[in-house]
This record gives C-alpha cells, structure tokens and sequence, in this order.
C-alpha cells in the first residue's frame, strides 16, 4: 500500500531552521512530481512548494521563495523540505504529496491533483 509520512516538525524560534522529510513506502517516487503544502490554524490548507520528477524543475509560493528549499533522493524514496529564516506566518501542519505524470519537470502548486497524503507534520514558529 502507498504511504507518505512527514517527519522533522516541531518549535522553533522565529529565524531558525527545520528540515521536513516526507518518506515514500509502497512506490516508487521518481515516477512522481512532489508537493509540500501547508495548513495553518483556521486557514486553508496551501501550496508550498513542488518538485519535478527528475529534480530539474521547482516551483515555491511567493511567500516563501528565497527561504525554503525543495528537493529529493529517488534512490532513498525521500522529499526533502528544508525551511530557514523562518516566521510565526509559516506556523502550520505540513504535508507531502504526490502526484503522478510522464512529464519528468512538471512541477505544480495546485493541491487537487495531489493523492497520497500524509499525516502531516507540525511546525511551530515562536519566541
């Protein structure tokens, strides 16, 4: 059975640093672009961040574009999510998702052809 699972939330302070892992079992990930997305507390759950099969191709929300970084290890069936400078904003529960396609640089933020999610992660931001 297809699984993800996040790992790597917790409490930070505001312009710390996490890594958020999401692990694949039950598939094999390259044949899929990957997603982050976000939910904060009575908010909409949001994209984050995509990346493409063959790692070419990244996609990041406006908000956090030059902060957070996306990538992956096929090999290892791991999505990485490697978030800095963070903000009380970027408090939330973060999943991963995949998505999958013949295209190997399709990237997309859009969370409605995403399956597969996880149980999410929570990252706190706060002094």
């Amino acid at each position: 059975q297809a699984q993800l699972v996040e790992s790597g939330g917790g409490l930070v302070q505001p312009g710390g640093s996490l890594r958020l892992s999401c692990v694949g079992s039950g598939f094999a990930l390259d044949y899929y672009a990957m997603g982050w997305f976000r939910q904060a507390p009575g908010k909409e759950r949001e994209g984050v961040s995509s990346i493409s099969r063959s790692s070419d191709s990244t996609r990041y929300a406006d908000s956090v574009k030059g902060r957070f970084t996306i990538s992956r290890e096929n090999d290892k069936n791991i999505v990485y999510l490697q978030m800095n400078s963070l903000k009380p904003e970027d408090t939330g529960v973060y999943y991963c998702a995949r998505y999958w396609t013949l295209n190997p640089t399709y990237v997309s933020l859009d969370q409605g052809i995403y399956g597969n999610w996880g149980q999410g992660t929570q990252v706190t931001v706060s002094a």
